[in-house]
């Protein structure tokens, strides 16, 4: 042991703690530690987020099992153990978001037993939709939101009646026949 050892511990942590992109630390989907960027990016203190599974930050638990599947099955397959994709996130307020998300993770053979992850929030015009429009996915972004038509062509400067129509393709897109369905599919095809 050498006399940097303890000051290298304590920078690790510091540099962990205070880095300004978000990052948490999870086994089995369950979070170990988060650092102060990651707090701010989803509304949580600390003590609310230790000890609990990811599924807080999931708009949905379909999601959360979908994706958490999806990342598990890619994950044992990798070969160098790396995992990312663009999906929504839920801030502690409820408000639904845009995400870039990258893993890794530290044990190959069970790939969720010890992970880093880190995450970034995407404008709302970045593509993660496969097939659908810039102009439907930001009308998505505010239906998964709660928004009704006239609130979301207030926020968006155009008409109501525009909003509608593209609701239509996206309920036609996305194979919907109610709004909560609607939601619902726009958060799985992210």
């Amino acid at each position: 042991m050498t006399v940097f050892t303890q000051p290298l511990k304590d920078l690790e942590r510091l540099a962990f703690k205070l880095s300004p992109a978000p990052q948490l630390v999870t086994s089995n989907r369950v979070i170990l530690d988060c650092n102060d960027a990651f707090l701010k990016l989803f509304g949580y203190t600390r003590q609310a987020l230790v000890n609990q599974l990811t599924l807080l930050i999931y708009p949905s638990q379909a999601d959360y099992q979908a994706i958490g599947k999806r990342s598990h099955d890619w994950l044992l397959d990798s070969d160098n153990g790396f995992y990312s994709d663009e999906r929504f996130m839920q801030h502690r307020n409820g408000e639904v978001f845009w995400a870039k998300s990258h893993g890794y993770t530290l044990t190959p053979r069970d790939p969720f037993k010890l992970m880093i992850w880190h995450f970034e929030r995407l404008d709302r015009s970045h593509q993660g939709t496969g097939d659908l429009t810039p102009r439907e996915r930001e009308i998505a972004m505010h239906i998964v939101n709660g928004l009704k038509s006239k609130e979301i062509a207030l926020r968006l400067g155009i008409s109501h009646r525009t909003v509608e129509v593209h609701r239509a393709r996206l309920m036609r897109k996305l194979q919907a026949k109610t709004v909560v369905e609607l939601v619902s599919k726009i958060i799985m095809v992210a």
